[in-house]
């Protein structure tokens, strides 16, 4: 069985895909296709954000972080999809809870963003959100994004790529002191380590993207032939 995975950055993310498997829980095979594949650090730079940019955080194949700006990219995500189309692949996966208006595919297209946001919607009817990006540039767009659950949004942000133990666990203490009765780790490239540090300091519920991603595809797939 095989699925297609369209990552913002380069591919593979080795940095995910083994956790993205264990969640998924059955034997697929994981053609990956990034939107920076075959670009170089100097070119990635041209798509910097500017002021009024949708802002995107995510890595290079040798794990360096780039922050780029959506509208560059869009095309690039645009022919990843239409690629992977043609490798007859049971679904495609996004790895990145941003939001793309006007993305398709004539295949299942699985999108963390919105299942996120309906999770947190079956799950918390009214109390505090705590949202955590990979910039404080995107705070301010953590807000907007996450405002028609119609719940306080506590909106903090540490890198998954380049920040450190100490750096969460100091994001984790503020978010407890908020009294947040979830967090959401806003960012694929979060991980369960990085999670556990979340969940032991708030003691709350903590929501990991690409474990949710990976449960919901194993839902997907579960008796189909490998």
């Amino acid at each position: 069985m095989k699925i297609g995975a369209v990552t913002i950055g380069q591919s593979p993310r080795v940095d995910l895909i083994p956790e993205l498997r264990e969640a998924i829980g059955a034997e697929v095979d994981i053609e990956e296709r990034g939107a920076l594949d075959n670009l170089s650090l100097e070119e990635v730079k041209t798509f910097y954000p500017g002021p009024k940019d949708y802002i995107l955080v995510t890595r290079m194949r040798d794990g360096t972080e780039v922050k780029i700006a959506e509208t560059y990219i869009i095309p690039r995500i645009k022919n990843c999809i239409a690629d992977l189309e043609k490798q007859d692949v049971e679904l495609i996966i996004f790895i990145c809870t941003g939001e793309f208006p006007g993305v398709y595919s004539h295949k299942l297209i699985i999108w963390p963003d919105r299942l996120l946001e309906h999770t947190v919607r079956g799950i918390l009817q009214k109390g505090i959100q705590a949202v955590v990006s990979p910039s404080p540039d995107q705070t301010a767009m953590m807000q907007k994004k996450w405002r028609g659950t119609k719940l306080q949004v506590v909106a903090e942000a540490v890198s998954p790529y380049s920040g450190s133990e100490e750096m969460f666990a100091e994001v984790a203490y503020r978010i407890s002191k908020s009294k947040a009765d979830l967090t959401v780790l806003d960012c694929i490239g979060f991980n369960r380590r990085i999670k556990k540090i979340f969940r032991e300091i708030t003691q709350k519920p903590v929501i990991l993207p690409r474990t949710i991603l990976g449960r919901v595809v194993g839902e997907l797939l579960e008796g189909l032939p490998e």
